[in-house]
């Protein structure tokens, strides 16, 4: 309770943790996309290639203005999209190659910029080096308002190209064959993500935005196949991963709010990976063990009955050893034996014998029936 009265109370707090949930809505939303189509390095390729734009907004108007600094990155980021799809397009490089090309080269020419504007001493350049790896501390109220616009805008395009998106993402040549022009839609949600990277360029910085745009959607493939399912789960896992960096890098411990916002996604990302439903590798091994120990009952079952079937007395004993000969490569007879006198479908008759119930009798012909 106290900490939700601090937060509503604190502006620093509060607007850090208001940005840092607006970035990791739109960015988990649009980062669907990218995973999908297994572009994850698109949004390092695009996040790294927006620093020579914030760089050149303020050489040209010597305004640190976020609005100003974003809309070059944002022009910068689609210029660079544009590049990949021409290089991708005209050469035999492929998509990879060419995101890895645009990523290195204008990061490279951002901070050959950056050593340009220090060198030439212009007023009002400290603090552009933030873009590296973000300040979200310094984040104003002005600059959500301006972040939430934006993601607004972003998810709204969402909504309207939602069709077209996702034949983009699943089958592209059957968009095409629909009348669909994919190039258009392919540079309509890539400039979508551009925007969605540069509003969390002063939260979390260049080189840690890309964790916001993969990291929330992997962790929500884990546990979905359904696309608006995957969308949702991803929005909530980087809201939840912004509000609690937020949180931690104020209780004074002198961390920088966008490492511990990666890294708390980073830990949802790990738990999604070990214990989601779908592909968590503990369910999976769970699981797994659960269809043995079901196997293992059906084949004791079927095996007792079958055994039955020669005796007038269904519920005739059948010795341990007999049970075991039949069921040597399914392991395990005894102790499922005695799972299946828990469950009623088998009693002992003394140490070594062990007959079906009418229940266990009941069951087993279940088992055969679904069989055939």
């Amino acid at each position: 309770m106290e900490l939700l009265i601090e937060i509503f109370s604190d502006y620093t707090l509060r607007t850090v943790a208001l940005g840092t949930a607006v970035l990791g809505i739109v960015s988990g939303a649009l980062g669907t996309y990218a995973v999908l189509r297994r572009q994850s390095l698109l949004g390092d390729a695009m996040s790294h290639a927006a620093l020579p734009g914030v760089v050149l907004a303020f050489m040209l108007t010597g305004s640190r203005e976020p609005l100003v600094l974003i809309i070059g990155a944002g022009i910068a980021g689609i210029i660079g999209t544009l590049f990949m799809l021409v290089i991708t397009r005209f050469t035999r490089i492929h998509a990879d190659s060419a995101l890895g090309i645009i990523l290195s080269v204008f990061f490279g020419f951002g901070l050959i910029l950056l050593q340009v504007v220090e060198r030439l001493g212009l007023p009002n350049r400290a603090g552009l080096n933030v873009f590296l790896f973000g300040q979200a501390a310094t984040l104003l109220q002005r600059d959500v308002i301006i972040m939430l616009i934006i993601s607004v805008f972003v998810l709204a395009m969402v909504a309207l190209f939602w069709k077209e998106f996702k034949l983009l993402s699943f089958d592209r040549d059957f968009g095409s064959s629909l009348g669909f022009n994919m190039v258009w839609i392919d540079i309509i949600m890539i400039s979508l993500l551009v925007l969605a990277i540069v509003i969390g360029l002063q939260a979390v910085g260049v080189v840690l935005m890309s964790a916001m745009i993969v990291a929330p959607a992997a962790a929500a493939r884990q546990w979905t196949d359904n696309l608006a399912v995957m969308m949702i789960l991803s929005a909530i896992f980087g809201a939840i991963s912004g509000i609690t960096g937020a949180i931690i890098s104020s209780t004074g411990a002198g961390l920088s709010t966008g490492p511990v916002v990666v890294l708390v996604i980073s830990s949802i990302v790990l738990i999604s990976i070990l214990f989601a439903t779908k592909r968590g590798i503990v369910w999976s091994w769970y699981s797994r063990l659960r269809n043995q120990r079901i196997l293992r009952l059906e084949a004791i079952l079927n095996d007792m009955l079958k055994l039955a079937e020669q005796h007038e007395d269904p519920t005739h004993p059948h010795a341990l050893v007999v049970l075991e000969a039949m069921g040597h490569m399914q392991g395990g007879v005894r102790n499922t034996l005695n799972e299946l006198i828990n469950r009623g479908w088998v009693v002992q008759v003394d140490s070594t014998h062990y007959s079906l119930t009418p229940a266990g009798i009941e069951e087993a012909e279940t088992f055969l029936v679904s069989e055939d």
